[in-house]
């Protein structure tokens, strides 16, 4: 019974900065990689951001210099800052979370219910 809920989405201007969060709550044991995708109105979903429990980060060449992915272990939240945003980031953002719900037992994907951003230019 996890839930991930994500907050921060929107309408911006192209060159805006927008900042996502992503809150996990249930069942939760151990969360190990966490990450944002996004999907774009007939295009694929794909991987935006991800960082694993000890901090090691990894973006699409797309977003590389602009955006950063966090965490917060205590609170069991991802963040994605956008920063300098364009047209084509326009896209519902999802996040997603490894999480083992209990010792000895194998991780899960969980996936929240998205966000959206709509970047004007």
């Amino acid at each position: 019974q996890v839930q991930l809920v994500e907050s921060g989405g929107g309408l911006v201007q192209a060159g805006g900065s927008l900042r996502l969060s992503c809150a996990a709550s249930g069942r939760i044991f151990r969360i190990n990689n966490m990450g944002w995708y996004r999907q774009a109105l007939g295009n694929q979903r794909e991987l935006v951001a991800s960082i694993t429990s000890d901090g090691r980060t990894q973006y699409a060449d797309s977003v590389k210099g602009r955006f950063t992915i966090s965490r917060d272990n205590a609170k069991n939240t991802v963040y994605l800052q956008m920063n300098s945003l364009k047209s084509e980031d326009t896209a519902d953002y999802y996040c997603k979370a490894d999480i083992q719900s209990r010792w000895g037992v194998p991780a899960n994907e969980c996936w929240g219910q998205g966000t959206q951003v709509t970047v004007s230019s």
